[in-house]
């Protein structure tokens, strides 16, 4: 019975894996560095995946693979093994006469998890598997932690996320789901590229945290003696770019938020921001119609979104409510004549759950209402619009009701995952809207923004009419590969210490 078969304990087994590489060590370089592969193991299986065994027998190319071993069967002088790349996995085949008996004999040692280099031509086993028939078997790395038997039916999801390192190895969907992230954040760089957008960047380190209500992360500066704030969001130093002349800009960014952790939240994420002078929120919004519906149709190859259980139809066009429209959408017995009405709100907003606050008037407790009874219940792509100026510090107002701005989030399967709006491009009016945020944050509001006064001058020299938008990556990630928890679409995501 096999190391790999029998039930023991992992530190004996450590043990007797230290033992051999104690024995490789006392033989010379345990960790040699001169293999070079010249194939993947997808591409043996892209040119010869059609061939049968009669036409392969005339194949006398040798190719060079390495990669994990995963799995390993010894039959006397012949054996089988499954090495794995970062391609997929291809059978190998070793026999005594063809490798020789001391290679064969350490292959014969080698455990399921060392890292391998093998040189052999390709053939197809009596069974049709297409295969590497072994001239030569090198040990690269001897692996001294055994790999789980059964990862896919652990249930300690804690356990995958911390060691994601060995969830890659063994388990090929989640390896799937982070090929996609990367397609994603190509496809979304192709998209803005074609239209004229520029990629920049701007600091992760800022004086002020600033582009968004959220409590920052505080470092210091030991040479200037000062506070810093890991950046919540890029988006007044990308509006201070459109000041200056870069008229269309993007920028997929890291951001930094103290706050809690949830299956839709983590404290550092991943954003894609763009700013296109000239448009307005309606622009931007057909422009994020199109990004969505090509960017599931190149990920996935179907404008339909399969998401936990339910199908989401992007090839329509999304659904665009206020949020006046919305809230009577699914409150039936609200009264939206009396929108302004602050203390009919407060009622309603404390009935469904909501917070209320001395300081909150009519907007923020509409958004209360709206939270608590609407969003989750979002499950078609909807844009809603009309967001209440309270809540809104760096939109726009709308030039027929000031008392909402001309701004919108993006919602699906009951999720946000964008928001966006014309610009606030009027220096006094931004001015007066941080001093209402500083009245908030020293009234007890931790995630109110504090005044940006050097913002407040480069409005002075004129931001042209703009449309900015901000996408959770993330989020996005999980619809398009129907992850539950935004922690499987995040290679490390942030856990709380390991007891």
């Amino acid at each position: 019975m096999s190391e790999e078969t029998k039930p023991v304990d992992e530190n004996y087994v450590i043990a007797a894996r230290r033992e051999k590489l104690d024995k490789l060590r006392a033989q010379g370089n345990a960790y040699p560095n001169g293999f070079r592969r010249d194939t993947l193991t997808a591409d043996v299986h892209g040119f010869y995946g059609e061939r049968d065994a009669a036409s392969l027998e005339s194949e006398t190319q040798v190719f060079a693979l390495a990669g994990r071993l995963m799995a390993k069967r010894v039959m006397g002088k012949a054996s089988f093994g499954q090495l794995q790349d970062m391609a997929g996995r291809l059978q190998i085949f070793v026999q005594q006469n063809a490798v020789g008996e001391a290679v064969y004999e350490a292959f014969k040692g080698f455990d399921v998890g060392d890292i391998l280099g093998v040189r052999g031509t390709v053939f197809r086993t009596k069974t049709g598997e297409l295969s590497i028939k072994a001239q030569s078997v090198e040990l690269l790395v001897k692996g001294i932690r055994p790999l789980p038997e059964k990862w896919a039916g652990l249930t300690d999801t804690e356990i995958r996320y911390r060691q994601r390192y060995v969830d890659l190895i063994v388990n090929p969907e989640v390896k799937r789901v982070f090929e996609k992230r990367g397609l994603t954040v190509r496809f979304i760089r192709q998209f803005l590229d074609a239209l004229g957008f520029m990629e920049v960047e701007t600091p992760m380190l800022q004086p002020i945290p600033g582009g968004a209500t959220a409590r920052p992360f505080i470092t210091h500066h030991n040479a200037l003696d000062r506070e810093l704030y890991l950046r919540i969001a890029p988006e007044l130093f990308l509006k201070r770019l459109v000041v200056g002349g870069f008229e269309k800009v993007y920028e997929i960014n890291r951001n930094f938020r103290n706050e809690g952790l949830s299956t839709r939240h983590n404290p550092e994420f991943t954003m894609l921001e763009f700013y296109q002078a000239y448009a307005d929120y309606r622009d931007a919004m057909d422009l994020v119609e199109n990004l969505i519906r090509d960017l599931a149709l190149t990920v996935n190859g179907s404008s339909t979104l399969h998401y936990q259980g339910r199908d989401h139809d992007l090839g329509k066009p999304f659904l665009r409510w206020s949020m006046r429209e919305a809230v009577q959408q699914f409150n039936a017995d609200f009264d939206a004549a009396r929108v302004n009405d602050r203390e009919y709100l407060a009622a309603f907003a404390k009935k469904v759950g909501g917070d209320v606050k001395p300081a909150y008037g009519a907007g923020k407790l509409l958004t209360e209402i709206f939270e608590k009874t609407v969003e989750a219940k979002l499950h078609d792509p909807t844009f809603i619009t009309e967001y209440p100026t309270e809540v809104s510090p760096l939109a726009r107002r709308n030039d027929d009701n000031p008392e909402v701005t001309d701004r919108f989030e993006f919602f699906m399967g009951g999720r946000e995952v964008a928001n966006g709006f014309s610009e606030l491009n009027d220096a006094d009016d931004q001015a007066g809207r941080f001093k209402a945020q500083v009245a908030a944050k020293d009234a007890g509001d931790d995630e109110a923004m504090v005044f940006d006064a050097d913002y407040i001058r480069a409005l002075e020299y004129g931001l042209p009419p703009t449309a900015g938008v901000g996408i959770g990556i993330d989020r996005l990630v999980m619809f398009l590969t129907d992850s539950a928890s935004i922690r499987d679409v995040l290679l490390f995501p942030q856990m709380r210490p390991e007891v």
